[in-house]
C-alpha cells in the first residue's frame, strides 16, 4: 500500500487523517506538502511502528536540520527496513549531515539516498561520508546534485567508492568540482571493486583534460550503463579521447548524455564510429551542440547501418535546417530501432517538416515519439502532418509546441486525429494560440476520443 501526495498543503484535519496511514504504508511520499519541523515528530513516531516501510520521500518540504533529525530518529527503530530515503530540497545544511551520518549505521537496509538541492557543502559531505564508510552501511545509490560541493569533497567520495563494492550509482551533477575533483573521483573508481551502473557528472566543470580518465572508467567498468556528461566543455578533442573507451569490447553503455558539450560535426564523426559498432547504445543526447547539417548527415548515415540500434536520439538545438531533413526522412523509413526523435528548436521550416512527413508516412516507420517544437513551421505543414497521422501506425506522441500554427492548421490536425485510424495518444501544443471555437473543438476531441490527451 502506498501513500503518495504531492503539492498539497495539508490542514490539521487532513494531517490527522493521514497519520494512521503513515504507520501502515510500504511507500510514503509527501512531496511539496508544506511540512515543517513541527510535523516531523509525528512522522518519526509513526515510522517507529511501521515495519512495512521501504520508501520515504519528503522532498520539497522545509524540514531543516532539526526536522530531519526528528525523522531519522524514527528510522533508527530496530524494526525499520527502509530501502529508499529522499530528502531533496529540504533546507538541510552541512550541520545536519552529522546526525544523518550517525544514523546510516542503523539502516543496513538503506540502498538509495537522495540529498540533492541541499546546501551541504564540503564539510557536510565529509561528515556524511564518515557514515557511508561504516561497515553497516550498504548504500548503493547516492544523489548529490546542487549541493554546493567543490573538488575538496571528491577525496571523501573517492574513499567511499573504494570501500563499497555494492555501490551502483553516483550523481554529483551541478557542483563545481572541476577538473581536479573529477580526476580524484575517476581514480577512486579505478581503485574500486564496485560494479558502477550510472555516473552523472553534468555541469561539473569537466574539460577535455578529464576525458582520458573517463575513457578508462568506461573501458574498465563493464557494468556501466549510463554516463551523463552534459553541459561540460568536452569539445571535439574530449570526445576523441572518450570514444576509445566507448569502443572497448567490455563497454556496454546504454545511455550517453553529452548535451551542450561544444561538439561539432568533427566530434560527431567520432561518435558515429561508436554508434555503428556498439549495439548496446540505445539512448544518445547531443542537444545543444553545433552539429549543423553535416553532423546530421553523418548521424543519419550511421543510423542506417545494421550495427546501429539506437532507440532514442535527442538533437534539439543543433543548428539543423531543412537541408538535412531528407536524410532524417530516410532514417524514418528504413531504420527499425529508432523510437524517439527530439529535433525541436532547429530551423527546419515547412519544407523540412514536409520532408520528414514523407518518411513518417511510409509503412515501415516505427517511430513512436516525435518532438518538433519551435521548428519554424506554419499552417502550411499541417496538411502533410494530417495526412501522415492517418497513414502512420506507430506514432503515439507528437509535440508541435511554439510553432506559428493558427486555427486552420490546428483544425486540420484535429480532423485527422479524431479518425479511428489515427493511433496518436498525445498531442502537445504549448504556446500556440487559437480562437475560442478551436478551443471548444479541442475539448470536444478529448471527450470524443478518450485515448487521446491534448496538452496545451
Amino acid at each position: 500500500m502506498s501513500l503518495d501526495i504531492q503539492c498539497e498543503q495539508l490542514s490539521d484535519a487532513r494531517w490527522a487523517e493521514l497519520l494512521p496511514l503513515l504507520q501502515q504504508c510500504q511507500v510514503v511520499r509527501l512531496d511539496d506538502c508544506g511540512l515543517t519541523e513541527a510535523r516531523c515528530s509525528d512522522i518519526s513516531s509513526a515510522l517507529r511502528v511501521n515495519p512495512a516501510l521501504t520508501e520515504l520521500s519528503l522532498c520539497g518540504n522545509e524540514l531543516g536540520d532539526a526536522g530531519m533529525h526528528c525523522v531519522v530518529q524514527g528510522l533508527q527503530s530496530p524494526s525499520c527496513k527502509i530501502q529508499k530515503l529522499s530528502l531533496q530540497n529540504c533546507c538541510l545544511t552541512g550541520a545536519g549531515c552529522g546526525v544523518l551520518s550517525s544514523t546510516l549505521r542503523y539502516l543496513p537496509t538503506l540502498q538509495e539516498l537522495h540529498l540533492s538541492d541541499n546546501l551541504l557543502g564540503d564539510a557536510g559531505l565529509q561528515l556524511l561520508c564518515e557514515g557511508l564508510l561504516d561497515p553497516q552501511c550498504r548504500l548503493e545509490k547516492l544523489q548529490l546534485e546542487y549541493c554546493n560541493l567543490s573538488a575538496a569533497s571528491c577525496e571523501s567520495l573517492a574513499s567511499v567508492l573504494r570501500a563499497k563494492p555494492d555501490f551502483k550509482e553516483l550523481t554529483v551533477s551541478n557542483n563545481d568540482i572541476n577538473e581536479a575533483g573529477v580526476r580524484v573521483l575517476c581514480q577512486g573508481l579505478k581503485d574500486s571493486p564496485c560494479q558502477l551502473e550510472a555516473l552523472k557528472l553534468e555541469s561539473c566543470g569537466i574539460t577535455s583534460n578529464n576525458c582520458r580518465d573517463l575513457c578508462s572508467i568506461v573501458a574498465s567498468k563493464a557494468s556501466l550503463r549510463e554516463l551523463a556528461l552534459g553541459s561540460n566543455k568536452l569539445g571535439d578533442v574530449g570526445i576523441a579521447e572518450l570514444c576509445p573507451g566507448l569502443l572497448h569490447p567490455s563497454s556496454s553503455l546504454r545511455t550517453l548524455w553529452i548535451w551542450e558539450c561544444g561538439i561539432t560535426a568533427k566530434g560527431c564523426a567520432d561518435l558515429c564510429g561508436v554508434l555503428r559498432t556498439k549495439e548496446s547504445l540505445k539512448e544518445l543526447s547531443l542537444a545543444g551542440n553545433e552539429l549543423g547539417d553535416e553532423g546530421a548527415r553523418l548521424l543519419c548515415e550511421t543510423l542506417l547501418e545494421p550495427g546501429c540500434q539506437l532507440e532514442s536520439l535527442w538533437v534539439k538545438s543543433c543548428s539543423f535546417t531543412a537541408a538535412c531533413c531528407s536524410h532524417f526522412s530516410s532514417v524514418l523509413t528504413q531504420n527499425k530501432f529508432l523510437l524517439e526523435l527530439q529535433i525541436s528548436n532547429n530551423r527546419l521550416g515547412d519544407a523540412g517538416v514536409q520532408e520528414l512527413c514523407k518518411g513518417l508516412g511510409q509503412p515501415g516507420s516505427v517511430l513512436r515519439v516525435l518532438w518538433l517544437g519551435d521548428c519554424d513551421m506554419s499552417d502550411r505543414s499541417c496538411s502533410s502532418l494530417a495526412a501522415t497521422l492517418l497513414a502512420n501506425q506507430s506514432l503515439r506522441e507528437l509535440d508541435l509546441s511554439n510553432n506559428c500554427l493558427g486555427d486552420a492548421g490546428v483544425l486540420q490536425l484535429v480532423e485527422s486525429v479524431r479518425q479511428p485510424s489515427c493511433l496518436l495518444e498525445q498531442l502537445v501544443l504549448y504556446d500556440i494560440y487559437w480562437s475560442e471555437a478551436t478551443e471548444d473543438r479541442l475539448q470536444a476531441l478529448e471527450e470524443e476520443k478518450p485515448s487521446l490527451r491534448v496538452i496545451s
